[in-house]
């Protein structure tokens, strides 16, 4: 399969490029590439050879990104047709067989290069899948994943997603791969990849709870699967708690900690349309919970609530659980600063007893960073505290080089 028919794309790499792709990392970034025998376009399959002429790897090139080609296969030269991508999809969905646990279709499918697909990711929302690429080098394959995931799956629907970093082409553009019709009316880089979606928000269950993914404009691909495990965690810790869910989005933990039997649960985030989502994913979910459970919902900055700008009332258990603090390394410090203060904040609203839950998906900064940055603020409060627990990523979240180990959590108890 070649989606171009110019001479096949040759590059060479640094010697540290050549021993990164030969330890399976799946990254050759732009400053890595020593030569290239002619200008590439991307999605085109550029052919890596080392410095003995002999192939090393094959991957999608991508001019216009810092990742100039993600490898898709390595040390041996193989065919990209029908029958490879359908296998690599078939492997991914099979190594998530009996690992997300009952009452559960939603989930995430294919996880990027942890799945040898490079800046590709799938997510199931009972029979909605979602597609979100973070590079436009994938747009000539967009028909064969479509096909495999199709024929493996069978489907209502395949939305597809781009990333804002992968530079959103035109209607023009994804409709000339012959596999999509613009879903023009919604926006956000939205595009329809199979079948008739009625309504942008999808029903789904997670371990029994029923919760809404805003598969069009929602954030990732419309609900944060990869938070499924803490959740549960949450869930059993909640028995006759106050619960306070801190960037609280559509309101996941919340949810759970009800059915758990907390007495009540506050939503706490800046975006009003997520603690109208999460107002939505508690109503129905309302049959399902032990006891009386009541929610409040706060707009508000968090930093600012935990400083004062809120009611003083304590909690027993809260949530910390903020989007990504550090986009890129030169936010690396500050990120695990502003950790430290959230969960210095936390504390200071924690009654006797109390359970902190603080997580990071900050892949920027690392998991002994963030832990001994909420460890610190532990100490620092002169409160007997001890440390139950620490999580990273659930199942169907493999992380399989360095930098995709983005998740961490941390359980810490209070007297």
């Amino acid at each position: 399969m070649k989606p171009h028919s110019q001479p096949r794309l040759r590059v060479r790499v640094s010697s540290r490029a050549e021993s990164a792709i030969r330890s399976g990392h799946p990254w050759v970034y732009g400053d890595s590439i020593r030569e290239v025998n002619r200008d590439g376009k991307s999605g085109e399959l550029a052919v890596i050879y080392d410095r003995r002429d002999a192939f090393l790897a094959l991957g999608l090139y991508d001019p216009g990104s810092p990742i100039r080609v993600r490898v898709l296969v390595a040390g041996k030269p193989t065919a990209i047709d029908n029958a490879f991508w359908k296998s690599r999809v078939e492997t991914s969905l099979l190594a998530r067989v009996n690992r997300v646990g009952e009452n559960t279709d939603g989930y995430r499918l294919i996880h990027g290069e942890s799945d040898r697909f490079p800046g590709l990711v799938v997510d199931r929302y009972a029979s909605t899948l979602v597609l979100k690429i973070y590079s436009r080098a994938w747009l000539p394959f967009l028909p064969f994943i479509r096909d495999a995931l199709v024929e493996l799956i069978q489907p209502k629907v395949i939305v597809l997603r781009m990333s804002r970093n992968s530079s959103n082409p035109e209607a023009q553009e994804i409709g000339a791969t012959d596999v999509t019709t613009p879903l023009s009316a919604l926006g956000s880089g939205g595009f329809l990849l199979f079948g008739e979606l009625a309504e942008h928000r999808v029903i789904f269950l997670e371990s029994g709870l029923q919760f809404e993914a805003e598969v069009v404009h929602g954030q990732k691909t419309g609900f944060f699967l990869d938070q499924r495990e803490n959740r549960r965690r949450v869930e059993s810790l909640s028995a006759g708690r106050r619960v306070v869910n801190t960037f609280s989005y559509s309101g996941g933990f919340s949810v759970y900690a009800a059915r758990g039997g907390a007495t009540q649960v506050t939503d706490v985030d800046i975006n009003p349309h997520a603690l109208e989502a999460g107002g939505r994913n508690f109503a129905r979910n309302t049959p399902l919970f032990r006891l009386g459970c009541s929610r409040t919902s706060i707009r508000a900055d968090v930093f600012e609530w935990f400083q004062g700008g809120g009611s003083s009332e304590p909690y027993d258990l809260i949530v910390v659980d903020p989007p990504s603090m550090a986009k890129r390394e030169a936010e690396r410090e500050d990120a695990v600063r502003a950790y430290g203060r959230l969960a210095a904040g936390a504390i200071c609203r924690l009654a006797g007893r109390g359970i902190l839950v603080s997580a990071s998906c900050s892949a920027h900064v690392s998991q002994d960073e963030f832990f001994q940055s909420v460890l610190s603020a532990c100490a620092a409060s002169r409160r007997k505290f001890r440390e139950i627990e620490r999580t990273t990523h659930p199942p169907d979240h493999p992380s399989g080089f360095a930098e995709a180990a983005y998740l961490k959590c941390i359980y810490v108890a209070f007297d």
